[in-house]
């Protein structure tokens, strides 16, 4: 076989798993956006291509009888703090172990490295008694407070990488001109590693929108539901048979992430590329 129909083949191959892979990923998603735009609300009698195309679900979700609005917005909420909360405290943490040298520093790593083995869930029981002591179970607070502890070793670890890539020569010629180690932070690493920062942002920001299991044991209102509980209760609750409704709030949970997404796109690649080039 010469090297050209070699090559033909191996491109062949490569084409033909795409297209398998994007079956499996967009074919679940079309049926979705199909379900939602057909009437009634059972499952099995929906179509992927509507007959009767309506609005129905969409306008249903936005009316007074509905506590989408109210999800919607506590998610919002969770996702933003979380977002901006664990930029700012990944981005000081990473910065003490990229830059310092202290008692622990080393071990302090290996800590981080250690916890991201274990997941969350794990820990469950022990974050509800805690929220429960300290007065934040079923808020949205107590949420908040878990997904930024959750996250910091493993952002901890990735905006570290991004750090130690940037020379240090550049915090010495700044700290020749007189500025402090806050100056430094705030004048020269912080905009130099806005791609890492946006990634760390994206990140968490679509995990409070998506993750289910964690409110659920968490939130227990319903005026504190975030939108994955709140969407599982059209389905789960008893002679609940709204599966269009349900995916029409599904479709609208990803305009935010496609907003922020839109904002971010031009320091996710280089973000995503140059985090993991330094441990």
């Amino acid at each position: 076989m010469n090297q050209k129909k070699k090559s033909r083949i191996e491109v062949s191959a490569i084409y033909i798993l795409l297209a398998v892979v994007s079956i499996i990923i967009f074919y679940p998603l079309v049926w979705t956006v199909g379900m939602s735009f057909n009437q009634g609300s059972s499952l099995y009698s929906s179509s992927i291509i509507p007959e009767n195309f309506s609005l129905d679900h969409y306008k249903w979700l936005f009316s007074d009888g509905s506590d989408y609005l109210l999800w919607y917005k506590n998610s919002l909420i969770v996702s933003t703090a979380t977002a901006i909360g664990s930029v700012i405290l990944t981005s000081l943490v990473a910065y003490a172990f990229s830059r310092y040298k202290f008692v622990g520093r080393k071990n302090g790593l290996y800590v981080f490295l250690l916890l991201q083995m274990f997941p969350v869930m794990m820990a469950m029981v022990a974050l509800y008694i805690f929220l429960n002591m300290i007065g934040l179970l079923d808020t949205l607070t107590g949420l908040i407070l878990i997904y930024l502890g959750g996250q910091i070793p493993f952002n901890a670890w990735l905006v570290k990488g991004y750090f130690d890539t940037i020379p240090r020569e550049l915090d010495q010629a700044a700290r020749i001109d007189g500025a402090g180690h806050l100056r430094v932070f705030w004048s020269i690493m912080l905009p130099l590693a806005k791609p890492i920062l946006a990634v760390v942002a994206l990140f968490n920001f679509m995990m409070p929108l998506f993750d289910f299991l964690l409110p659920t044991i968490v939130l227990s209102s319903s005026e504190n539901y975030t939108l994955a509980v709140g969407l599982y209760n059209f389905i789960n609750d008893q002679f609940a048979n709204n599966f269009t409704r349900f995916a029409a709030g599904s479709i609208l949970v990803a305009i935010p992430i496609a907003a922020v997404y839109l904002y971010l796109q031009r320091y996710l690649i280089s973000g995503l590329t140059a985090g993991g080039s330094k441990g």
